[in-house]
């Protein structure tokens, strides 16, 4: 052999320290017991190396595969030198090597718990059993190992080798720990820190004058910033200013409007409080419904905003519940809080009677539903008495929730009643004598992501009751009840309760943030950087991390489009909701279309929203136009983030408000469109009073098997052998059987006709086909194939 091959293979040989003793050493080469002292164990909350420091969760570490290697042009210069390796031998020495105790705890110590141990040693073994070639110092040592000469705990450091190329957090967790350390949020913002700032609480309930007495303050000043959770209230407040020939602009996430013809910037400006800037000065910020910075998916923006905002008075207008809070955190800032306290200016009554039925409705009445189903039935049920009924729901597009508010506040419209989600309980000024909870039950997301029906809480109680006898409106005196007379007691114990003290602010990481974790780990996808950074973040006790699952399931989405870090970012930010399919399909439409570089022009946008569209024929046309409604909101939200490859807005906003007429025909229609989706499903209308009875049925609409049952034509058994679906819509978890709902209500089938819904005759027709269709089944049972077997 040539001394040049020696010469290279010496210089790829580990240092002798390395491999026969020094740090990772377990033995020395007589056998004997090292005098090394052992590493520190990073995951450790002893001393050492990442003292203090919470172990992070290792099932969130996703191994790199590592590719078998082969011969390069040098040829396997360790079989050159010693001999070809007995794959059998080779694996027994393995096999050995990961049972070894000594083995298991030096990994340990140096950051590889049981499952990252086991998954890098299976991983490790794949290398060296697949592997038609090995460096010759891996080569060398196994060979010595198999012939005696060396002792198997030699492996240890080229293990370790290969588990940081499959694990490569491990080779920076210190770094990653700092990335991810959030313990002084405080010290983010030092544009807020070089100035002493005045903090002023208004706290109170709703309709109390708090957010009234901040804004004259803001008005009144040189400049200003109010921070809305919302863009209606970000419109209201650019409107009230600009009114009061305060020069205003708006900014949300979807829309910038500049009152200045020539472009140049406002002193003043109303935002979502997403949008603020914490680099501006201000004399005057406005955070209202600061209660918010303890939301599970929000909360991050009003922390943001409070700690961040450049301005020398931030009056913050919310619940007295995070006076607390709120006074806690400016403590950390070396800042006092100065509070006010105000007190509802109009009284607010429970009523001891629930409403009961709908016959009982009056002028200025407020029906809260928490599901569309409900607003959909109820709606329906109320214009059947030749009522008119504003309708509003959060999924509206804000242009649609404005004009039924208008409608039902106009003392000169015919409408006097409103349904309506809890949407109306931030946002909306409306003229409402009487709020009626139709159920106190909403659907909730818990932590795991999973939906859950839960009692509304004390807080969202009083929010939506407060809607109630607003200052200013024709009703001196605001009222609530329930619809049904068992839900009223409850109601009761609610308000009566005090609401819980909010004890911590939202975070969440921000860009740059995952960034420098990318830059450490650049083969992790997005979702896994988030969730090791979440798994390694440390935050004191006045402050939690944000639930980012809407995040990750964005970046799983788009994972396999070709874009850059910052870009993937962007679009996993976007405020879409994930339970539309067609929103999220869009998004990857854009992405994908973005990752190309070909910009995504009005034209192509129209093709695929497929523009122009028409008023609404059912249901689920309407709940069609709401969803292009969001994608053309996240054109907008995209162009302001990326000008070039959303290069239209402006022709995208005009159509937007075209949609926004047409949805807006749709449900000044909503009844006819309940009416045609009943009668395309082929099913027979409820009786007016039927979901305010606790029924079984929560969609409003009843088939010619309930009718038999309710009359006692079909038994119950018999129902559930033909597989009919009982206790569907929100009302499930209030189903009775047939017959307990027969003793306390009657047959259906007789207050059907009653009320002139069906005749005898139609009756008996459903029952004719109902028993003919049940001959022919029987029938098919005792001739067909089957027969004999039992129908399923």
């Amino acid at each position: 052999m040539s001394v040049s091959w020696c010469a290279r293979l010496l210089s790829r040989l580990p240092a002798a320290p390395l491999r026969y003793g020094g740090l990772f050493a377990l033995r020395s080469r007589r056998g004997g017991p090292s005098r090394a002292a052992p590493a520190a164990g990073f995951f450790s909350d002893g001393g050492g190396k990442g003292a203090g420091a919470k172990a992070p969760d290792t099932s969130l570490f996703v191994p790199l595969p590592v590719s078998p290697s082969s011969p390069g042009p040098e040829g396997d210069v360790g079989a050159e030198l010693t001999r070809p390796l007995n794959k059998s031998e080779v694996l027994k020495v393995l096999n050995k090597f990961y049972k070894r105790k000594e083995v298991q705890r030096l990994g340990a110590e140096n950051g590889l718990d049981a499952r990252l141990f086991h998954q890098a040693f299976i991983s490790f073994r794949k290398y060296i059993m697949e592997s038609s070639f090995l460096g010759p110092d891996v080569h060398i040592l196994l060979n010595d190992i198999c012939c005696g000469a060396g002792h198997v705990d030699d492996l240890f450091p080229f293990f370790m080798r290969h588990a940081k190329q499959i694990f490569p957090m491990l080779e920076c967790m210190d770094d990653l720990r700092k990335i991810s350390d959030l313990r002084l949020p405080p010290n983010w913002y030092q544009d807020a820190r070089a100035i002493q700032r005045k903090i002023v609480f208004h706290a109170g309930p709703t309709n109390s004058g708090k957010t009234y007495h901040a804004i004259q303050r803001y008005l009144a000043a040189k400049s200003g910033i109010y921070c809305g959770p919302l863009k209606l209230l970000a419109h209201e407040i650019f409107q009230k200013s600009n009114d009061a020939k305060v020069p205003c602009d708006l900014v949300t996430g979807e829309e910038r409007v500049c009152v200045d013809p020539e472009g140049r910037q406002a002193a003043h400006v109303a935002c979502t409080i997403e949008m603020c800037s914490v680099t501006t000065p201000y004399e005057v910020a406005v955070i209202d419904e600061i209660q918010m910075i303890k939301d599970p998916s929000r909360g991050w923006a009003w922390t943001r905003a409070l700690l961040g905002l450049c301005a020398e008075e931030i009056h913050v207008c919310g619940e007295a519940a995070a006076i607390n809070l709120v006074t806690e955190l400016m403590y950390t800032t070396g800042e006092e809080v100065e509070v006010r306290n105000y007190k509802r200016l109009t009284p607010l009554k429970v009523l001891d009677q629930a409403l009961e039925s709908l016959d009982n409705l009056r002028p200025g009445d407020c029906i809260v539903c928490f599901s569309k189903n409900d607003i959909y039935s109820v709606s329906r049920q109320i214009e059947t008495r030749g009522l008119e009924c504003a309708v509003i729901y959060g999924s509206l597009p804000p242009g649609t929730k404005l004009t039924q508010a208008r409608k039902f506040n106009d003392p000169d419209d015919p409408c006097k009643i409103m349904v309506a989600t809890d949407a109306i309980g931030m946002g909306l000024n409306l003229s409402i004598k009487r709020i009626i909870f139709n159920s106190l039950i909403k659907p909730t997301i818990n932590e795991k992501g999973e939906k859950e029906m839960d009692t509304i809480t004390t807080s969202q109680a009083l929010q939506i009751s407060g809607r109630a006898g607003r200052f200013s409106t024709v009703f001196g005196e605001g009222e609530v009840t329930t619809m049904h007379r068992d839900d009223l007691p409850l109601l009761k114990e609610i308000l009566n309760k005090s609401v819980d003290p909010i004890v911590t602010a939202g975070l969440h990481p921000t860009a740059d943030q995952i960034e420098m974790f990318a830059y450490h780990l650049p083969d992790a996808t997005l979702s896994n950087l988030l969730d090791i950074f979440v798994s390694l973040s440390q935050v004191d006790g006045l402050y939690f991390v944000c639930n980012v699952d809407d995040f990750k399931f964005l970046a799983d989405m788009i994972q396999h489009i070709p874009l850059n870090l910052r870009a993937r970012y962007v679009f996993c930010t976007a405020p879409i909701n994930k339970k539309q399919p067609y929103v999220c399909t869009s998004l990857l439409k854009f992405a994908r279309q973005f990752s190309r570089n070909e910009p995504l022009t009005f034209d192509w946008l129209c093709r695929h929203i497929n523009w122009p569209l028409v008023p609404p024929q059912n249901i689920k046309d309407l709940v069609h136009l709401e969803a292009v409604h969001d994608v053309l909101d996240l054109y907008l939200w995209l162009s302001y983030r990326f000008m070039d490859m959303f290069p239209d807005a402006a022709l995208v906003r005009d159509i937007q408000k075209e949609l926004d007429d047409i949805i807006q025909v749709g449900v000044l229609n909503i009844t006819r469109l309940i009416r045609v989706s009943q009668a395309a499903s082929g099913s027979v209308t409820l009786p007016d009073d039927f979901p305010l009875q606790r029924a079984s049925i929560g969609n409003g609409m009843l088939n010619a098997e309930d009718l038999l049952e309710a009359n006692g034509e079909l038994s119950p058994s018999d129902v559930k052998t033909q597989g009919h679906r009982r206790a569907r819509g929100s009302k499930a978890m209030n189903y009775r059987p047939a017959e307990a709902q027969g003793r306390a209500q009657g047959a259906l089938a007789a207050r059907l006709i009653q009320q002139g819904l069906l005749t005898q005759d139609m009756l008996k027709q459903l029952e004719h086909e109902w028993l003919a269709r049940r001959k022919g089944c029987a029938t098919d049972e005792n001739t067909g194939p089957n027969k004999g077997k039992k129908r399923k």
